[in-house]
């Protein structure tokens, strides 16, 4: 049988090139307004599940792991500005060159946010985690995302000035 750890970073790397794919959609320019309203919402949808289903099922973990600790608060403040940039994208007009703006600041954040995961924080929390580690992960990720996703909501948050 094969191992689960190598499932939970299979299964955190697929809905990353899901948003990957959705956030390319978004960023083509030549979307209608209510499409690109609809495509912003399972966006924002699919982010914000995402991120607390992998806070609750990864970084809960590795959070325990005294080597991993540094990187898993980077990557939870990661989260964090993330979904602030999401709420306040919410505020603004979406057929407007300040929401076109905003989102590609969203994406370029979102998408370093992802490969830092894919390329150094996996890695590295593969080399420490136990099996039993792997297994509750990933019986918590299935778990969770399906709930987190359902219950995202889409909330317009003006950020405070700085």
């Amino acid at each position: 049988m094969p191992r689960q750890r190598k499932d939970i970073f299979d299964a955190l790397t697929a809905d990353h090139d899901r948003h990957r794919s959705l956030l390319k959609t978004l960023g083509n320019g030549n979307t209608a307004s209510d499409k690109r309203m609809a495509l912003f919402e399972e966006l924002t949808r699919e982010l914000k599940g995402h991120a607390a289903a992998e806070e609750q099922a990864l970084y809960s973990v590795i959070l325990a792991k005294p080597e991993m600790t540094d990187k898993a608060r980077h990557s939870v403040a990661e989260h964090k500005e993330i979904d602030d940039l999401l709420n306040h994208l919410a505020t603004v007009d979406i057929a407007t060159k300040e929401w076109s703006r905003k989102f590609a600041e969203l994406s370029d954040e979102y998408i370093h946010h992802i490969d830092e995961e894919e390329e150094e924080l996996f890695p590295d929390a593969s080399d420490v985690l136990t099996e039993a580690d792997e297994v509750h992960m990933r019986v918590v990720f299935e778990r969770r995302k399906k709930v987190e996703k359902a219950q995202a909501e889409i909330t317009p948050e003006v950020e405070p000035e700085k």
